[in-house]
Parts: C-alpha cells; sequence; structure tokens
C-alpha cells in the first residue's frame, strides 16, 4: 500500500503542479524565470564580446574577465545558453560588427575629407585624378575665403566716389555687394547717409563698452590721419621710418617701437610711412610685398583716400576699465596707462586688415589644429552620403551675402595662453608653466565649460610640460622650439626668416580671437596681445597676467 500510495501522491502533486502551470500568474512566473535567466546571459555574453573597454578613463578589462570565469562555471547559464537562447549573442555580436563597420566607414570618410581639404590648401583643386572635384568638397567651416576677403578688405580700405569715407555701413561683409535694382533709389539713399554720416571701421568688433574708450572713434581718426585727400599737396608732410632691425629686437620690440612713431607722425601732423620691414624679407613674400609690412597687414597709408580734419581725444585712458587681474588683485590704473591704450590702438590700426598671405597662414593653422575635428563635424551633419552622393549645389542669396561674413569656425570657449621664458629672465620675473596651469583651473572654475587651449611657447619644456595636464586639450604650432638657454636672436636665426615670423603672428592673431588669455605683462609679446583683444571686443574677457609689467 505504501507505494500505491506514494505513486497516488506523486499523481496528486503532478496534477496540482499542472493545474498552477495552467494558471496565468504561474505561467507569467515561469516565463519571468526563463526570460530572467536568458537576459542575464545575454548580457554576460555581450559583456565578454566588448573584451577591454574604457568608460571615464576606467578599464574594465579585468571585470570582464571574471564574468567569463563565472559563466563558464555556472551550470544553470550553461544549460540555458545551449537552448533557444543560444543564437541571441551571435545577434548582438553581428549588430555590434556591423557598428563597428559604420564607426569605421566613418573614419575612413573623416580621413578622405580631411585629405581634400589639405589639398586645398596647398594646391588648387581643379577635380582632376583621384577624389571628388573642387565644388563637390563639403565647406570647411574653419577655413576663410582669403581671396573674396582681401577683395573685400580693399574695397573697405578706400574711399567711394563723393566720400570722405569707404563703404563703412551697417551693412555687414558682403552685403555691400548686393546688386541693387533701379528701383532701389531710396535704399541706396540711405547707404549713402551711412557712409557720410554714422560711418565706424568695420575692423573693431563689439560695441564701446566692450572696448577701451574711444576705440571706434579713435580707429577712424587715425585712418583719416593716414589717408589724405592728396598726398601731392605740398602741405601733407611725412614721416618716413625704417622698422628697427637690430638683433636684440624681436617682433614685439619691433612692433611697440612702431606703435611710438606712429604718436609721433600724429602729434606732428605727419603721415607715417613704413619703409623696410627685414621679417617680410623673405620669398614667401611676393612681388612689391616682399620687406614691406604690406605682405602679412593692409599698408598703413594709401595714395587714394579723404582727409579729415586731426582731432584730439583727450585722455580717455585715464578711466580705462579695471580688467586686469594680477595676483587676484584687479589693477585699476598705474603710471603708464597712457601708453598702454595707445599702443591698444596703434597695433589695432596696423592689423586692422589680414592680407591674403597672412589669411592663408591661419587657414592652415585652424586646419592643423581642428581639421579632424571639422571633417567629423561636417560629416555628422548631412543627410546625403559624401563623397559617394557628392555633388554642386549652387550657393543661395542668404549664403553668399549675409552667413559669409561670419567668421572661420574655432573651438569654442578657448583659452590662449602665451609662456614667455627664455633669455627673457633679463628684463622680467620668469614664472613657471605651473603657475600658467594654476590660473588656467582658476578660469575653468568659473567656466566648467572651458577645456581647450591654444599655446604659444617658444620653449620645448612647456610643451613637454603640457601632456602632464590631461583634463586639458592644447593646440599649439608644429615648429621647433627652444631647449635651453638659446638667446632669442639665435632661435630665430635657426628657423629662418620667414618661420620666425609667420608662425608668432599666426599665435598673435589666434591669441587676440580666443575666448580667454593668460601672459605676463612684462612680455611686450603679451602687452601687444592684450592691446589687440582689448580693441577687438574683448575687454570685459578680462585678463589674468603671471607678473607685472616690469616698468610699473
Amino acid at each position: 500500500m505504501e507505494p500505491s500510495n506514494q505513486k497516488s501522491l506523486e499523481r496528486v502533486v503532478s496534477q496540482t503542479a499542472m493545474k498552477m502551470g495552467n494558471s496565468f500568474p504561474c505561467q507569467i512566473c515561469v516565463l519571468g524565470f526563463f526570460c530572467g535567466i536568458c537576459l542575464t546571459t545575454l548580457s554576460l555574453a555581450a559583456l565578454t564580446s566588448f573584451g577591454t573597454f574604457v568608460f571615464g578613463g576606467i578599464s574594465f578589462s579585468t571585470f570582464s574577465n571574471g564574468i567569463a570565469n563565472l559563466n563558464s562555471s555556472s551550470d544553470t547559464i550553461n544549460m540555458v545558453t545551449q537552448g533557444d537562447c543560444n543564437r541571441k549573442p551571435k545577434e548582438i555580436e553581428r549588430i555590434m560588427y556591423s557598428e563597428e563597420n559604420v564607426d569605421r566607414k566613418f573614419d575612413e570618410r573623416v580621413s578622405i575629407l580631411y585629405s581634400a581639404w589639405s589639398s586645398l590648401l596647398n594646391k588648387p583643386f581643379n577635380g582632376e585624378g583621384v577624389g571628388p572635384s573642387r565644388s563637390n568638397v563639403p565647406k570647411a567651416p574653419h577655413f576663410e575665403n582669403c581671396e573674396l576677403s582681401a577683395k573685400v578688405n580693399k574695397r573697405l580700405d578706400n574711399c567711394v566716389e563723393n566720400s570722405s569715407f569707404p563703404p563703412w555701413t551697417l551693412w555687414k561683409g558682403f552685403l555691400d555687394d548686393y546688386p541693387l535694382s533701379a528701383t532701389d533709389e531710396q535704399l541706396k539713399f540711405y547707404r549713402h547717409q551711412a557712409i557720410s554720416e554714422v560711418a565706424y571701421p568695420p575692423w573693431i568688433a563689439g560695441s564701446d563698452e566692450e572696448n577701451y574708450p574711444y576705440t571706434r572713434k579713435v580707429q577712424r581718426d587715425i585712418w583719416l590721419h593716414q589717408h589724405p585727400p592728396n598726398c601731392s599737396d605740398p602741405s601733407v608732410r611725412f614721416l618716413v621710418a625704417d622698422w628697427e632691425r637690430l638683433p636684440g629686437f624681436g617682433i614685439g620690440a619691433q612692433i611697440a617701437g612702431m606703435c611710438g612713431l606712429l604718436a609721433i607722425a600724429i602729434n606732428e601732423k605727419r603721415v607715417l610711412v613704413t619703409n623696410y620691414y627685414n621679417r617680410a624679407d623673405h620669398d614667401e613674400c611676393k612681388g612689391t610685398t616682399r620687406s614691406s609690412w604690406s605682405c602679412y597687414f593692409f599698408p598703413e597709408t594709401s595714395h587714394k583716400c579723404r582727409n579729415r580734419a586731426f582731432l584730439t581725444w583727450g585722455k580717455p585712458w585715464s578711466y580705462l576699465q579695471p580688467t586686469t587681474d594680477i595676483n587676484g588683485t584687479l589693477i585699476a590704473s598705474h603710471r603708464k596707462m597712457d601708453q598702454r591704450w595707445w599702443r591698444a590702438q596703434a597695433v589695432r590700426y596696423l592689423m586692422r586688415f589680414q592680407t591674403e598671405y597672412t589669411c592663408n597662414l591661419l587657414n592652415v593653422a585652424r586646419h592643423a589644429a581642428f581639421g579632424w575635428e571639422a571633417a567629423e563635424m561636417v560629416l555628422a551633419t548631412p543627410i546625403k552620403e559624401w563623397p559617394e552622393d557628392a555633388t554642386d549645389v549652387p550657393r543661395s542669396d542668404i549664403e553668399q551675402f549675409v552667413w559669409s561674413n561670419h567668421k572661420p569656425w574655432m573651438h569654442r570657449p578657448m583659452l590662449s595662453m602665451h609662456v614667455r621664458m627664455g633669455d627673457k629672465a633679463c628684463e622680467m620675473k620668469v614664472v613657471e608653466f605651473q603657475e600658467y596651469m594654476r590660473l588656467s583651473d582658476r578660469i575653468r572654475k568659473r567656466f566648467p565649460y572651458l577645456n581647450r587651449i591654444w599655446l604659444s611657447t617658444e620653449m620645448q619644456e612647456v610643451i613637454d610640460k603640457s601632456r602632464s595636464y590631461p583634463h586639458w586639450k592644447f593646440y599649439y604650432t608644429n615648429v621647433t622650439r627652444q631647449v635651453g638657454n638659446t638667446t632669442m636672436a639665435t632661435y630665430e636665426a635657426s628657423l629662418g626668416r620667414a618661420t620666425s615670423t609667420n608662425y608668432p603672428l599666426v599665435n598673435f592673431l589666434m591669441a587676440s580671437e580666443a575666448d580667454f588669455f593668460i601672459g605676463a605683462l612684462g612680455s611686450t609679446w603679451c602687452f601687444l596681445i592684450d592691446g589687440m583683444r582689448n580693441t577687438g571686443g574683448k575687454v570685459m574677457a578680462g585678463y589674468l597676467s603671471v607678473n607685472k609689467d616690469r616698468f610699473w
């Protein structure tokens, strides 16, 4: 009876179990149990297939190996993976493999686009040979059309007919060239009135509150002084000056000296005319621009211009805004305030318009620094594939006349830093790179989205030390730098005339465009960068200096 009773009990339990299994809540529980096992197995298999990967700078390779060992030792998981769930990890592997192919294809396209842009910089791109034609290459957002910009700037540096000013209007960029119909006479009249009455130089960015006092007015008056209506008039007198070229004078000292000569010319009511500029005496400065300032920037005077009575400006340096920080304190005034203000105005005028040559130098520098990231950004934007579906789309009016006024793309925000060391120790207190980075971190605490630095320096040790700050991304020009205590004159001679002039000017202009700046007021070069920024709409960005000017 006992065996019979046992079998009866088993039948009862089995029937009960079947009834429970047929019930909906139980089905849910059982289904959930097996799905849980499947999902767990899939997760473990996926993690194992990843191998070593990094997230937030932390390697997970050890964690993945631990999961693999657990998988091999678990009978339950092994049993389930041999069933219907076994094909799931393979599907995930196929998806992952497909995503890897997509990423690889995207990287290949980025490489092709970067190379195409490089070709545009190095030589005319006529579409012959391998690769896409010039018209089918997507626009490089970090490039400027240098030839077109030079033509526009030339027009903005010469007076229009029956006017004392060039076409400086509220119509920015290329809009002034927009063709007007015969019925647009009223618009033509208002444009002419704007030129005659409220014209201000277009090379000034920002309002009066965003620059040194009277910047727009002073720049207009300097231009008028330097462009008399008739250079043959006996009443017009000149001050002809060569740029200082003694070996001990760096490029910053040369520019500072010319700022002083411009001041003398204005005080004596003479037009400043610069002569031989030794740093432009190289083969890359072509034709009449060789040995001339006009190789890099527009000339300081012209034979086709108008005159206006010379105006004085009072003492605007007496109420400069205190925006320079030294040791955590704003410097409100010092005994060189007038020189600081005037140098800023003079260097802004002398560098008001870049030549096509200088514009191309900046394109090359931006491409080397930002080109790859720009290619990724451009290729992530359009719907169509490139270069497979490359088509030549004509530019619309808004692209040609309105959007073309936008400056070339660069990362924002950007901090520029000039670290002056080497033989400068004989003139000022030299500060180690660590102090510059301390000030950088101080800015970043206020602006946590700032993580990129444009670094200019003559010292290789500074470039090497920058690798010790992985939480910052550094950009710098690819040029041979000093090792040891080589003098600046010897160092520049080793680079050659073209390189020793080109790369400092590129760094100077990039610093003037950056959102923030850290330097040393004891350095003339930093002093000039600060002036360029304070007449370019950057005065309220402030300036953090690692030391005081040596004359304060």
